[in-house]
């Protein structure tokens, strides 16, 4: 487990970068995550619609939303969505939303 040091404290991130506990997450924790381990050094509307989109779905369904539901709900195709987040929906996306690693495909 490795941590990333935010507003004074550690933050537990497992191996892949993803936050320990998912209540902990908030827009400027995203935004400490998108530098730290996704490389990002900013965020736009894009990537904003993603991340709320993939936290809502999480709140509602305790669960990571099929990457489908992220392109219709966002109005972005997939290829954009790759681009705004390299790593991809799964690993990139839910990572900055907070979520824990999805088991299935996002």
């Amino acid at each position: 487990m490795s941590g990333l040091v935010f507003n004074g404290q550690v933050v537990a991130l497992n191996e892949e970068g993803f936050l320990e506990d998912p209540s902990l997450w908030n827009e400027d924790l995203a935004r400490a995550l998108a530098q730290s381990e996704e490389g990002l050094d900013a965020l736009g509307e894009e990537h904003w619609a993603v991340i709320r989109f993939i936290r809502a779905h999480f709140e509602e369904k305790q669960g990571a939303p099929m990457v489908r539901a992220v392109c219709k709900g966002t109005g972005l195709r997939l290829q954009q969505i790759y681009d705004l987040f390299p790593s991809g929906p799964a690993k990139g996306a839910c990572k900055l939303a907070g979520l824990p690693k999805p088991d299935g495909c996002v």
